[in-house]
């Protein structure tokens, strides 16, 4: 899952330091969207987590996705570049389709169900959710910053 710095490690020098996380937007043929409910807080969110090193973007989409819900998929493209101006965390979400597997839960998450986007809009923060709806128009990739939980509006 995502790893957070506090802003003191980020404002220790003078470079500030971010991390970067790659999540999936998973999409059924019949609209329905993959989310999870995470473990360590309860929040329903996106599969997704920290990018390798040593990974490519799309790779690190297939890896989370697998690890967070037992779901393989085929990574279609980038929808959305966020960033967690709070936490220094910039996200890449990609357009998935599912490929295989079977829905589990894991030491990451507590559920996975997939959900239409009005309940998407209905569990996530607003700072998640508008990465799911996001991805499922035509006008990205969307550039957006977000507290953790709201979107900055103007930002």
């Amino acid at each position: 899952m995502l790893m957070y710095m506090s802003n003191s490690a980020q404002s220790n020098g003078s470079t500030p330091r971010h991390s970067v996380s790659v999540a999936g937007v998973v999409v059924r043929d019949d609209g329905r969207l993959l989310a999870i409910r995470r473990a360590d807080n309860g929040a329903w969110e996106l599969p997704g987590g920290v990018l390798e090193l040593e990974e490519t973007p799309e790779g690190g989409v297939r890896r989370e996705v697998l690890e967070e819900t037992g779901i393989q998929v085929e990574v279609d493209q980038l929808t959305g570049v966020y960033k967690n101006v709070v936490a220094g965390v910039v996200a890449l979400v990609f357009r998935c389709k599912p490929s295989g597997g079977t829905e589990r839960i894991s030491g990451e998450s507590t559920a996975v169900q997939w959900l239409t986007p009005e309940e998407v809009s209905e569990r996530m923060y607003e700072a998640y959710a508008i990465r799911l709806l996001d991805a499922l128009d035509a006008n990205g990739p969307h550039v957006r910053s977000h507290d953790g939980r709201r979107l900055l509006r103007n930002a």
